[in-house]
This record gives structure tokens, sequence and C-alpha cells, in this order.
């Protein structure tokens, strides 16, 4: 039986716990709530959800992951890309009411954490790994302009339907700009002012002033709770609600949320199983990514199959809650590694003050205008949108530039879901395609050495009769036409080979095909007067070749060690 430290984290952080470690949790979990409070309900209106939800999604979860969670300053909760796509999920299915909504969500929710469970237990994780860097970034950066043009009614108190394209929302804001509300669109370029502010500017002045870390940290990132309070005082103070039509968040229920018994759907999850998927990688990818490079700011790092029972288990506790995805959101885990966050109590304390919030203030955001929420969302996603990566990938490598383009411009116009998935097909078939024609080079000895090079790249010798070929590939159906075709040309045009020796340094495995076109090839070259010889080949292939009657095809001995070996032996040939 596993000792209780491997499968709770956090108890054998708490064996090294002292006073200070204490204190810098704690400072670190009162920064991340005073952010957490207004993201979560700005993230629940991005998700089509009531701001509670929001909440809801940042008190169990959080403490879920506190106790399962292998990263010390991974934030979970509600996230912007995950409340985009369970929006555009739900909204697909055409609910008839509120409550078959919310139903969707918390179904979603479960089976978000339900996948992530049965990776762990298939030990595949690795799968993330097909969605490329380039895909991700396309995908987000898209996903956080769809997100921004998703809150322009907001802020201008505009009344439109939502769009899951560009087009779209572009043709629906340009359409109602003359029904702009000014008041509101007034409250927003203050939130956005406040939000600035707080963010680039206020941080350097309180430093000039000599104010201690500890002080200073939390007043600059507070910005979005003073957008919420100022914001809030002006829509009550002036009733701007009532006088100049200024939508505000309303009465939100208070109280703690109720534990919600799970009822399976099969039919809606049949329906919800692909977003599911979606949300649930990207989610994971994500939370791992952070997760991962925080980690080794401390010379420590987490341990990925925990992250997936942890992210799972949170998920499910988010179902239980009654609401709808969560994952671990990249701004709020910087903060908490920013604020000292040392292990995940920093997270419990968070979840704690969220709960007193809902428990007992939920009443204060009465007036609290949704453009400030529109506001905060659209600052929390611009940092997505990164333009130089596009520019990176072109420089290193078009293909992979291609891609996030490609996906970039698939989820604004045809939507998230289509996107992202066309978006990892075409990185798949860009593999494909690449190993498919893969590097053959002619190589030759580098003077009197035992080193065999690249003849178009090193001044090296070769030998007339003999033809020295070094495929940088595996061998597999989609290459192995394209390795045939070129020794084939390769003996064509020169008809003093007698000798090919195929040099195997990247060859990690053969597959049936390969092998087949391999069996034809030693015997087509035979028929021209050629010897194939292989050389350098590893122990696991060597393995494969024993198990079959391959190497009853070749000339006995024609197997060497070293490329070295092969060149001297054909020589004396």
């Amino acid at each position: 039986m596993r000792p209780l430290a491997e499968v709770f984290p956090l108890l054998g952080w708490l064996k090294h716990y002292q006073r200070q470690t204490f204190i810098s949790d704690l400072v670190a979990g009162i920064i991340v709530a005073i952010l957490l409070i207004p993201q979560g309900m700005a993230y629940a209106i991005l998700a089509g959800l009531p701001p509670q939800y929001g909440l809801y999604a940042s008190i169990l979860p959080l403490f879920i992951y506190s106790l399962l969670g292998s990263s010390r300053s991974l934030a979970v909760g509600p996230v912007a890309i995950a409340s985009l796509m369970v929006s555009t999920s739900i909204s697909q299915l055409a609910p008839q009411s509120e409550a078959d909504y919310i139903n969707a969500a918390i179904n979603l929710s479960l089976l978000v954490g339900v996948i992530l469970l049965v990776l762990r237990c298939i030990r595949l994780g690795a799968i993330v790994n097909f969605i490329s860097h380039s895909v991700l970034t396309g995908f987000t950066s898209a996903a956080a302009i769809i997100i921004a043009l998703s809150q322009v009614k907001h802020l201008l108190g505009l009344d439109l339907a939502r769009a899951e394209r560009i087009d779209e929302s572009l043709m629906a804001i340009a359409s109602n700009l003359p029904n702009t509300n000014s008041i509101t669109a007034v409250i927003s370029v203050i939130a956005f002012i406040i939000l600035w502010y707080c963010k680039r500017t206020l941080c350097d002045q309180l430093l000039r002033l000599k104010l201690p870390q500890g002080v200073v940290e939390p007043i600059c990132k507070a910005g979005p709770m003073f957008a919420l309070l100022i914001g809030s005082i002006a829509v009550w103070y002036f009733s701007f609600d009532q006088t100049a039509a200024v939508k505000t968040v309303g009465m939100i229920p208070q109280g703690l949320p109720h534990l919600h018994a799970l009822h399976i759907d099969v039919d809606l999850w049949r329906q919800l199983m692909m977003p599911a998927l979606l949300i649930a990688l990207i989610g994971f990818l994500e939370s791992v990514s952070v997760g991962t490079a925080l980690a080794s700011k401390r010379q420590e790092r987490i341990n990925p199959n925990k992250e997936l029972v942890a992210l799972g288990m949170a998920n499910i506790g988010s179902a239980l809650s009654g609401t709808y995805p969560v994952a671990g959101g990249f701004g709020r885990s910087m903060v908490n590694y920013s604020a000292g966050a040392q292990t995940t109590i920093a997270s419990m304390i968070s979840a704690i003050l969220v709960a007193i919030t809902v428990a007992f203030l939920t009443p204060l955001f009465y007036y609290l205008p949704k453009a400030v929420l529109g506001a905060i969302i659209i600052m929390a996603v611009i940092p997505l949108i990164n333009i130089v990566a596009f520019k990176t990938c072109w420089r290193f490598n078009k293909a992979d530039a291609l891609t996030l383009a490609a996906t970039f411009f698939l989820v604004l116009f045809t939507g998230v879901e289509i996107g992202i998935l066309s978006g990892i097909a075409i990185s798949v078939a860009l593999l494909i395609y690449r190993s498919s024609q893969p590097h053959i080079a002619i190589v030759g000895r580098v003077g009197d050495s035992e080193h065999f090079r690249n003849i178009t790249r090193h001044d090296v010798t070769t030998g007339k009769s003999t033809l020295a070929l070094r495929v940088d590939e595996s061998l597999y159906f989609a290459n192995t036409r394209f390795v045939e075709e070129f020794i084939l040309q390769q003996c064509a045009d020169n008809k003093q080979i007698k000798h090919i020796i195929l040099i195997c340094t990247a060859v990690n495995f053969i597959d049936a095909s390969a092998l087949e076109t391999l069996e034809n090839l030693i015997i087509n070259l035979r028929d021209e007067g050629v010897t194939l010889h292989l050389a350098e080949v590893k122990g696991p292939v060597m393995d494969q070749l024993n198990s079959t009657h391959f190497l009853t095809q070749l000339a006995p001995g024609n197997i060497y060690f070293t490329t070295d070996q092969a060149m001297r032996e054909v020589a004396g040939v």
C-alpha cells in the first residue's frame, strides 16, 4: 500500500511546514482570492452561466486539488478558454431553459473529470502531445479574440445574440453601434483605466515610495477588485441601473453551493463527449505547462500522472457543486507564485475566502456592472494573443507557422471545436508528410578517421563501387517507398555501384510494411548485381529482425556493428 504522502502530496509538504511558510501561503491565498472573486463571476458569465457559478467552481475544486495536486503554485478554478468552450458546446445543444443549460454544464464537468481519470488509468496522459505548441498557440490567440469580442456587448450595453465566428460578431457589433449605452461605455473605459493602471503603473509608484513588497503585491494584484468596487458604488450612488439602463449582475443567491446528486444522461454524454475531451486535454495541457514552469523556478518537478488525478477529481468536485469545468489558470498561478505561495494551503485559503464571500457577501454584488466584468475578462485574455509566436515559427519552421496560422483562422471563422480539431489534424498530417520524405544523406569517410559525414557538407572520400546511406528516420509504411525509390534511383544513375550500406543510426523501429519493402529491395538489387548491407543497427531493431526471416534474405554476415567495419569489409570483397 502506497504511503499517504504519495497520494496526498500536501502531507509531505506539511512535515516541514513552519510559521513563516504559513504567512507566505496566507498572503498568497488572500491575493489570489481578491483576483479570483471578480474573475470567477466574469468567467461564469462568459460560460453562459449566472455569476455565482464561477464562485461555486472556486471552492470545492480548490480544496480537492489542494489535497491531490503535485504543484505548489498552480491555482485551479474557472479559466477563460474553458469557459468559452463550455459556452460554445452547450449552446450547440440549444437547451430549452436555464435549468437545462446548467444541467449540461454539470454533466460536462463530470465528463471532463471522468475523462481525465480514465486517461490516468490507461496511462494515456501523453495524448496531449498530439496538440502541438503551434496548434495551442493558434487556438488560444484566436479564442482570446473571440472572448474579447463576446464582451463588447457588455462594454457598450448592447443586446447581441451569441456568435461563434468572428465575422458574425463584428457584423452584429457594427450594426448595433448606434444603440450604445453611453453611461455603460464610460463605466467600461473607467474600468479599463483602473485595471491598466494597477497592472502597469501602480507597482512602480508604490515601490518608489519604498513600501514593503508584502504590501505592494496585494495592492497591485487587486485591480479587478478596485474596478468592481468603484463600478458598483457608481451604479448604486447614481442609480444608473434605473436611470441609464446599465446592466448589473443583480441578486446573487446567498449561501454555499449544495452538493448535487449526479444523474448520468447517456444521450447528453454522447453529445458532450467531444467537447469534454477537448476541454479535458486543453485544460490538462495548460495546467501541466504552467505547473512545470513554476516548479522549475523552485528546482522541483510536478507529476503529470498525479495532475491527471487531481484535475479529474477537481472537476468531479465541480460537478458535485453544481457548476462547470475547471483547470489551472496561467494568470492566477503566476500571481499565486509571485505572491509567495509555498504549498497548496494557499489555494485552501483562497477557497475559504471565496466560501465566506458566497455565504455572506453576495448582496454587495447587486450593483456590479456587467461592463466591469467584461473589462476584467478582456484584460485577462489580451496576453493570450501571441503575434510574436507566428514570426518566430516562420523563421524557425514554416510548417509550424502555417499550422499556427491555419488553426488561428479556422477557430476564428469556423468555431472553436471545428477549429482546434482541424488544427490537430493539420499538425498530424504535416508530421506524417515530413516523416514520409525523410532526410537521406550520402556519406563518406572524413580523412583517415572512422567518422562518416554527409558528402554535401563535409570534405570526405567515397568509394566508386560502394554507396553509404544514412536514413534519418525510422522505417514505416509512410516513408519506406520513398527510401526504396531513392536507393534504386542512385543505382540507376551510377552503374558502378555494387554495394549499398544502409546506416541505421536513426532507425528506432521497422514496421511490417518497411520490412516487406526491404525484402523486395534486396531481391531487386541482387538482380542488378548490387548487395545490400546494414550497419549500426540498434539492439531493439535487431531483436525485431531476429524474430523474422529477414536476416536469411541478406548475404551471410551483411550486418555490421559500425559503418567503418562495413566500409572496410566491403572494400575487401
